[in-house]
């Protein structure tokens, strides 16, 4: 038979998946795959149940039913001061990685260089490379997650499409700081590139940080588009509803994409993620707040028991170096060891590098419930001293 596509025929299985697969046979604390053990807002579900049963459920608007755009347009505004016209600068989508699809589908030719920030999530590089993209690395780097920004101004060309940016960062837990941010800005600028931002995790910041998008800064927001989702920001993952904001001109072939791609999103779930953007701040600040606490809880315990812990500013995601631990092997032989030994799920670090990936960093998800964390830490206790002891003796 004539050969299938090579950028997805023989792709492994994505690590999420592995490790939860590998949790689930060895009854393991799972604290690998990104998703809360609990549901989120129960007033914002009971508005998505009311709407299913109401209806209508035929196909709503392509780009995405009004109250819910007009929504996310509010929340740029409220929370960014940004100015953005809901009729024609908003799209909604059915979670943000098809967003993240659409924008290369509609952006990118075959050739165009885009610019990757490594550690990255695991979908931009086959996506990239399926679009005929062809990626160019730059990293930040642990233990400070700080961008190497001489690196990063010598991966802008003449042949630069676009940058695709995680802020804040999965997995890395790292915010962009002003500096950081405003010369990436300066960049586009000068190369005449496209900015594609993935902020998912845009309310979920700790230690009083600020989420900044980059569409705010000089020059940027005509050549930007945000990427958004309920999934983050209301608990549901698998609602799967995201939204694209962007220029007019941008959003046009982006929602081109769109059309043939999913074309629309499930109606009752639009109408609830319209009602939960309109939630007092206290929603936001707590979330934020009770998520910093689940943070400093599994950090510190974490710590006790050997871990370097590295600085999370935001997200779900606290990584660790694993060196101080003393254990033989790289991050995915060490993980694999920690799911069928002590019975906790990680995910290794090196699963978001290209190539070349410090072998020696594990994940830890801590969106989970603290009697949940709590019996992760007992059992990683139960696990190491046993190893510790025998080292010392």
């Amino acid at each position: 038979m004539k050969p299938t596509n090579l950028v997805f025929t023989g792709l492994e299985t994505t690590i999420f998946e592995t490790m939860s697969r590998l949790a689930n046979e060895h009854g393991a604390v799972n604290l690998g795959q990104g998703f809360p053990d609990v549901d989120g807002p129960e007033d914002v579900r009971r508005v998505a149940a009311e709407a299913f049963i109401s209806g209508p459920n035929q196909y709503p608007p392509m780009l995405g039913l009004p109250e819910l755009r007009q929504a996310v347009a509010d929340s740029a505004s409220r929370f960014y001061g940004l100015d953005v016209d809901w009729k024609s600068e908003v799209m909604v989508t059915s979670g943000a990685t098809e967003a993240l699809a659409d924008c290369l589908l509609a952006l990118m030719e075959p050739g165009d260089e885009v610019i990757l920030i490594e550690p990255l999530y695991d979908c931009y590089l086959p996506m990239v490379r399926r679009t005929g993209g062809i990626p160019v690395r730059v990293r930040v780097t642990p233990p400070t997650w700080s961008l190497d920004l001489e690196a990063l101004e010598k991966a802008f060309t003449e042949n630069t499409k676009a940058i695709l940016i995680n802020n804040p960062m999965n997995p890395a837990g790292k915010v962009f700081t002003e500096a950081e941010l405003a010369r990436i800005a300066e960049l586009c600028v000068e190369y005449d590139v496209f900015a594609i931002c993935d902020e998912v995790y845009e309310h979920l910041l700790f230690d009083g940080v600020k989420h900044r998008p980059l569409m705010s800064f000089p020059g940027m927001r005509e050549r930007t588009v945000r990427i958004g989702s309920a999934g983050k920001t209301f608990s549901f993952t698998g609602w799967k509803v995201g939204y694209v904001t962007g220029a007019a001109k941008l959003l046009d072939p982006i929602a081109k994409a769109h059309q043939y791609v999913t074309f629309t999103t499930p109606p009752g779930l639009q109408k609830a993620v319209a009602y939960g953007l309109q939630k007092d701040d206290s929603y936001f600040t707590g979330l934020a707040a009770d998520l910093q606490a689940k943070r400093d809880f599994f950090a510190a315990g974490l710590e006790e028991l050997g871990f370097g812990v590295l600085p999370c500013e935001g997200t779900y995601f606290l990584t660790c170096d694993v060196a101080p631990l003393g254990i033989k092997g790289t991050d995915v032989d060490i993980c694999r060891r920690m799911v069928t030994e002590a019975g906790v799920a990680a995910v290794p670090v090196s699963a978001f590098y290209i190539t070349d990936a410090p072998p020696n960093y594990v994940r830890f998800c801590f969106c989970k419930r603290d009697e949940v964390l709590s019996e992760a830490l007992d059992r990683l206790r139960a696990w190491l001293l046993p190893m510790k002891a025998a080292s010392n003796g």
